[in-house]
């Protein structure tokens, strides 16, 4: 049985990736942040200014510096500026950089009685971050995004530094989305764009062995699937995610189903320790997968990766376990055939990338297709049928509640080529 756990690692010492700028003095600037309520009528609206704010510097670990917008940049909605340090100067929606600052804006909210929806993003925002903000726009009175590139889920082998980051590109994408409702036209209220040094204000290392503080697993969840790949991937998503849950009391939450095993995590991370925002696993909401309109590629931020040769592969993960999801769907499985179901599935639909990996390795283009795994697990517990159905033997599988057929497979484009990981699933049997 799984359950959530905030964990304590202690060592000597800890390598910060922060270096001499997270112990750096900072010179205080003034910096306001403009509050007003949107109930009253325009002359009677109330303004709350926190003045004389420190600016914290934007900690990133890319070498690109920031640029710092004005104090005066224009007031987005709520009436509310974007802190003095904003990376993008005069966007049309308020950049709070700050807890602090993103606080206020909160403490306003509750008092006005508006409900609060949030899309956290690690930013490279595409159609289906879209997707979820237009989730959130409708069910909620204000809409929250977060774009935070969370080292801690990044092994110290992965791709952090040439992750992609658009910021000035992903501000126009929100800044374009509205939803009308019969009294006013909603839109995205505030984004929080922090920086390392304030979401991880100790300091950080990727080495886990290393890191020092309180850290979040969900045991029993985060193993299989992409935790074989990636064994301390959701140990920083778990992390990140309670942060940003304590920091923007969200009402409501979206997520994507391409990230599947993510959203069962978090919701299971919700219910065990009792968040009161979201207040319950039913308000984080998934959200189906975006995908490209002319061969079903899952959506994602990393297929900028993807050279115009590997791109045409790239599809091959999707036909795949839409060729697993027929085999599961024949009508003539009864449950005398669960295991034979489950074998003939994953034989099938691992097949079909085996077959275009072989493909690949004739026509010489250079792209290399590796499968990663490709998994059929049960919708709640995560449990891996194929493993269970080895050890206990089929009177131990049960598929009522249906399956998740998962899969992952990495692609890349001559010798030293960027590997772009591509991950997608169909749900078999159960809605999310």
């Amino acid at each position: 049985m799984s359950h959530a756990t905030a964990n304590l690692a202690a060592r000597p010492m800890v390598r910060s990736l922060l270096g001499s700028a997270g112990s750096s003095s900072r010179t205080p600037s003034p910096s306001s942040v403009a509050m007003r309520s949107t109930s009253s009528t325009p002359g009677q609206r109330l303004r709350r200014t926190l003045s004389t704010k420190t600016p914290r510097a934007l900690m990133s670990l890319s070498s690109a510096p920031p640029c710092f917008a004005s104090p005066s940049v224009r007031s987005g909605s709520r009436g509310i500026s974007s802190s003095a340090d904003a990376p993008v100067v005069d966007s049309t929606i308020p950049i709070l950089t700050t807890v602090s600052d993103y606080r206020a804006w909160r403490l306003q909210a509750t008092k006005d009685g508006k409900s609060v929806g949030f899309v956290a993003t690690m930013g490279a925002l595409h159609d289906g971050h879209l997707e979820l903000v237009k989730a959130s726009l409708r069910e909620n009175d204000y809409t929250v995004v977060s774009i935070f590139v969370n080292p801690a889920q990044f092994a110290p082998t992965e791709d952090l530094a040439s992750y992609p980051r658009t910021l000035e590109s992903d501000m126009h994408k929100l800044a374009s989305l509205s939803h009308s409702t019969p009294s006013h036209s909603r839109r995205v209220d505030v984004a929080f764009v922090p920086s390392v040094k304030e979401m991880y204000p100790n300091g950080f290392t990727q080495i886990v062995a290393d890191q020092i503080g309180a850290f979040v697993e969900v045991k029993g969840l985060s193993h299989q699937m992409e935790g074989g790949s990636r064994p301390t991937f959701f140990r920083g998503v778990a992390t990140v995610v309670t942060k940003l849950f304590h920091i923007i009391q969200p009402d409501r939450a979206y997520f994507g189903q391409k990230d599947i095993q993510q959203s069962v995590i978090l919701r299971r991370l919700v219910s065990d320790l009792a968040f009161s925002h979201p207040p319950s696993a039913e308000h984080l909401r998934v959200i189906p997968t975006g995908r490209d309109p002319t061969d079903n590629l899952a959506l994602s931020s990393r297929n900028a990766y993807l050279t115009a040769d590997s791109r045409q592969v790239a599809p091959v993960l999707y036909r795949a376990l839409k060729t697993g999801q027929d085999v599961w769907d024949q009508p003539h499985w009864t449950n005398n055939d669960n295991a034979e179901r489950i074998r003939q599935t994953l034989q099938k639909a691992r097949a079909v990338v085996l077959q275009q990996a072989a493909q690949c390795q004739k026509d010489g283009k250079g792209v290399e297709l590796k499968l990663d795994y490709i998994s059929l697990n049960h919708p709640k517990t995560l449990q891996n049928l194929e493993q269970l159905l080895e050890q206990d033997g089929p009177h131990a599988i049960h598929v009522g509640q249906g399956a998740i057929l998962s899969g992952a497979a990495l692609v890349s484009q001559g010798q030293g080529g960027k590997v772009t990981r591509l991950i997608d699933n169909l749900t078999l049997g159960f809605k999310l």
